[in-house]
């Protein structure tokens, strides 16, 4: 979405390395690096990958790279919130790896699903020697809050 100069927004999250902005159009989201277009500092995000390129992906880094997606509207990440059901990792067949992530949303109509995948598509990309990633949304089992973790539901206030 391209908002014209000088629309009135407000922020109504800011988790993640990015902004998600409340708009006369809807809900929008800026990436931390573009923070100057909303005045305030450009936000240059930690790096969650540490291994090299050419040696297997670490599933740990992978749930940490998803760790830093958020639900727009929620400010628990998506793994605390219990959406990622699955999270596979193969070689890739131009070698370097292949990360295949099954997720859901905490409801079907959810119009801000496929940013939210898109998201943790962009992050897990980033990660070193990632050749291939896939983000399914699946609606099988239904998303309830026995799926947050303790810290989540604390969080949010349901304990």
């Amino acid at each position: 979405m391209t908002l014209p100069k000088d629309s009135p927004v407000r922020i109504t999250q800011s988790l993640g390395n990015t902004y998600t902005l409340w708009t006369d159009y809807g809900l929008a989201r800026v990436d931390g690096k573009d923070a100057d277009a909303l005045g305030l500092e450009p936000v240059t995000k930690p790096t969650v990958a540490t291994a090299a390129a050419d040696g297997p992906l670490d599933e740990k880094l992978v749930w940490d790279a998803m760790k830093t997606c958020y639900d727009p509207e929620i400010p628990v990440n998506i793994v605390d919130l219990g959406l990622v059901y699955d999270c596979a990792i193969t070689t890739a067949p131009e070698g370097g790896s292949a990360v295949e992530i099954k997720m859901t949303l905490t409801a079907p109509g959810c119009g801000m699903g496929p940013m939210i995948a898109g998201d943790v598509e962009k992050k897990v990309w980033e990660l070193p020697g990632v050749k291939d990633v896939k983000v399914h949304l699946v609606w099988d089992p239904p998303w309830n809050q026995s799926m947050m973790t303790e810290a989540a539901k604390l969080q949010l206030g349901l304990m």
